[in-house]
């Protein structure tokens, strides 16, 4: 029987907050650059801007920070604090929000991670997920913060934040960062060659926000081992794993019941190519049930696994061993089985990665009634297979003797 607190839930309900969205945009000297449709970088974010405002859901709510926007003087220890909200998240005034946008002028330096950071606190917390829309042509000038490690910051913080980044220049280093930066949140990178790129794909990451308009999992600590491992109820969990790590979470299963799990890691700092996560089920004695495979998930970033776990199947093996069987599927008040979860990954890190926080993991458990195997014939047991073994060896015969007397008499005629 079951001992310890009750399991950790994961709230699956429709929040009833509004999606939430900032755009971040970079103002630093740089933007000045007129390479986009022969226009200068930042005239060609400002129009975006406006287009997006003018077509943003009226459920969404939205705010815009910029960064390098202000300070026009050479001290980099000011220049590097130059990041400022002019519109706060919340139901945006349309003409308020273009008024504020048109007035930029690139100015200063590039404090991408503070800039990240600060976007963060702006959105707040709660239920559902943030996301954060990063443009910029280039890379932080202002490290520490990088802006990489405050990305991985605020994954670990536990609340469901993604920040997707747009860059408006061919440049690989900036290329490399802003990838970073989106991997780490399980956001995407995008390199906007034209106005026309940078308006839709900004308009298509707000209206994300609202088509993924779902509450964050739920945090959950794994642990070293299996008797103090969370229990965890049906839902999804978020944890962190650090690099070859092994951890264990429990979940109770009745008789007539299967559990169903998956995990999901996200790459989100370089590893070296040959890595790969195993998802297992055990008994509370370290005895194996089932051990997961790899699922392909479409992305070269995630690597998942997934299993389901019978506990009939668990039964049967124990009655075919002479042991006493469990009692009958659908009893309420039949004694849970515990099973073990163990979450292990052989990652490894490429020199000068670090190694905290852990790798991001999402973990889904679910317990549904167990499925029936397809009804058919026992091929295993009896005399059923003889005899289709016999059928089998003197249909074989035939078709063998009837291809060599043709063989023969084609032979002979030639």
């Amino acid at each position: 029987m079951l001992t310890g607190p009750a399991p950790a839930w994961a709230d699956e309900e429709t929040p009833a907050e509004p999606p939430r969205v900032e755009l971040v945009l970079d103002v630093s000297g740089s933007m000045r650059a007129r390479d986009i449709d022969g226009r200068s970088r930042i005239s060609v974010a400002q129009q975006a801007f406006n287009e997006v405002v003018d077509a943003l859901p009226e459920e969404t709510q939205l705010g815009i920070r910029v960064l390098g926007a202000t300070y026009k003087g050479k001290d980099k220890k000011v220049g590097c604090q130059d990041t400022q909200q002019i519109v706060p998240v919340g139901q945006v005034d349309r003409t308020q929000a273009k008024a504020a946008v048109a007035t930029l002028r690139p100015t200063g330096f590039t404090p991408v991670g503070l800039a990240l950071r600060s976007a963060a606190q702006d959105l707040g917390t709660g239920a559902t997920a943030r996301r954060i829309v990063l443009i910029t042509d280039g890379e932080d000038t202002c490290a520490p913060p990088d802006p990489c490690e405050v990305a991985r910051e605020l994954a670990a913080q536990g609340t469901k934040l993604v920040v997707d980044t747009l860059g408006l220049a061919p440049d690989d280093k900036v290329r490399r960062q802003l990838l970073c930066i989106a991997n780490a949140t399980g956001g995407t990178y995008t390199a906007a060659q034209s106005a026309d790129e940078l308006t839709g794909r900004i308009k298509q990451l707000v209206d994300r926000a609202r088509d993924t308009y779902t509450a964050a999992p739920a945090v959950v600590g794994g642990s070293a081992g299996c008797p103090d491992a969370p229990l965890l109820a049906p839902g999804v969990y978020t944890d962190r794993e650090q690099f070859s790590e092994h951890r264990w979470y429990r979940v109770p299963v009745r008789p007539g019941q299967e559990l169903r799990a998956s995990v999901s890691i996200a790459l989100d700092r370089p590893v070296n190519p040959d890595y790969g996560v195993l998802l297992r089920a055990t008994a509370p004695d370290g005895r194996e049930l089932v051990r997961g495979v790899d699922a392909g998930s479409g992305r070269t970033d995630v690597v998942s696994a997934g299993l389901r776990w019978s506990a009939a199947a668990d039964t049967d093996a124990d009655a075919d061993e002479g042991e006493t069987p469990s009692p009958a599927p659908g009893d309420a008040d039949a004694a849970p089985t515990t099973v073990c979860l163990v979450v292990s990954n052989a990652f490894a890190p490429r020199p000068g990665t670090r190694a905290t926080p852990g790798m991001p993991i999402e973990l889904t458990v679910d317990v549904v009634a167990s499925s029936p195997a397809p009804g058919g014939p026992d091929l295993g047991r009896g005399w059923v297979l003889l005899v289709l073994l016999t059928l089998a060896g003197l249909l074989t015969g035939l078709v063998a003797g009837l291809l060599t007397r043709w063989w023969v008499a084609t032979w002979r005629e030639n």
